[in-house]
């Protein structure tokens, strides 16, 4: 039966919206392959003539005696993702249960002393990144003492990676981190619109989340901004990078944390290796682009085991498989 003129055009139509579609999503895989490959072009080799602390030293700032299990999955997936040393300045009530844990952590219990500052700085030379936020908490006297440590890191011109509570204190602060161009920010969908309301002093465009990111990082003096999502945005405010690597549904408290763990490493590598590395991409920002990618894909991997049941730790056992599957073949 012959087509109608209506019906036929109805089906062109179509038939360039699935092929418009189509393009659309080759050229994201190819970006997306392109962007791995930069990430891959960082990663420094293994090698016997290494010493130990040559490939990361990484410090996690945070943990208080209600949030023990954050600051540890941020630290230990620091260690599994390839750094040689692993610290934490948690709470004293705190340290004890982080030690627990993991033997590999060094755990510092000095987050709530009155010299928490001066103790912490006195590590600041050994660390190549800060990890600021996981399990910290929103005690005053926590972030009066992390607010000081912060200042100390920029004053070191070390990179910092800030998460969590660590985005609170930012938020009441933004002059904080403000211009600071080796800070790296990972807030979650409430993080992001806290953050974006208290710096451009409005709600977030929520049809124009690119732009949203964009606009943010700009007006915080070009700060990294990863805004983790269904699918992760992320701006140094001259460049929008977006990672849709397949996850799954499961959201499962402490992905997070693995995220911010792992990048506190790769933002070390990627400074390391420098802008040839990157073809001329922000360092922060392809460092940035494969730690989302990194937990997506053990998000992933794990869920393909447990289904439902998938819990960070389950997550963080994948590091080693995931890490291989993305950058290593």
């Amino acid at each position: 039966m012959a087509l109608g003129p209506r019906c036929g055009a109805i089906r062109a139509c179509r038939r360039v919206l699935e092929r418009a579609f189509s393009l659309r999503k080759v050229h994201s895989i190819k970006d997306m392959e392109n962007t791995l490959q930069l990430v891959r072009n960082i990663i420094p080799p293994l090698s016997s003539t290494k010493h130990k602390g040559q490939d990361g030293r990484i410090g996690v700032v945070g943990g208080c005696q209600e949030y023990t299990g954050a600051p540890y999955f941020a630290a230990i997936s620091a260690l599994k993702v390839g750094a040689d040393l692993s610290h934490v300045f948690c709470t004293s009530a705190a340290a004890p249960v982080i030690k627990a844990y993991s033997p590999e952590l060094i755990v510092h219990p000095v987050l709530d002393s009155p010299s928490a500052v001066d103790e912490v700085e006195k590590w600041l030379p050994r660390l190549h990144a800060l990890v600021v936020g996981p399990g910290l908490g929103r005690d005053d006297a926590l972030l009066s003492n992390v607010q000081g440590i912060l200042e100390a890191s920029k004053a070191r011109d070390i990179p910092v990676v800030i998460d969590a509570d660590g985005l609170w204190l930012v938020a009441q602060q933004p002059a904080l981190i403000q211009g600071y161009q080796k800070a790296v920010l990972t807030p979650n969908h409430m993080e992001f619109s806290r953050l974006h309301d208290a710096v451009l002093r409005g709600p977030v465009d929520s049809d124009d989340r690119h732009g949203s990111v964009l606009r943010l990082s700009q007006a915080l003096g070009n700060v990294t901004v990863v805004q983790k999502g269904e699918r992760d945005i992320l701006s140094n405010g001259q460049q929008v990078l977006v990672c849709s690597q397949e996850g799954s549904s499961r959201r499962c408290g402490g992905q997070g944390d693995l995220l911010s763990g792992s990048l506190g490493v790769l933002v070390h590598w990627a400074l390391l290796a420098g802008p040839e590395k990157t073809n001329g991409s922000s360092p922060l920002l392809v460092a940035a682009f494969g730690a989302c990618s990194l937990t997506r894909q053990c998000n992933h991997q794990a869920f393909q085991k447990h289904g439902r049941s998938t819990t960070t730790s389950d997550m963080i056992a994948e590091v080693g498989a995931a890490f291989r599957k993305l950058f290593e073949t």
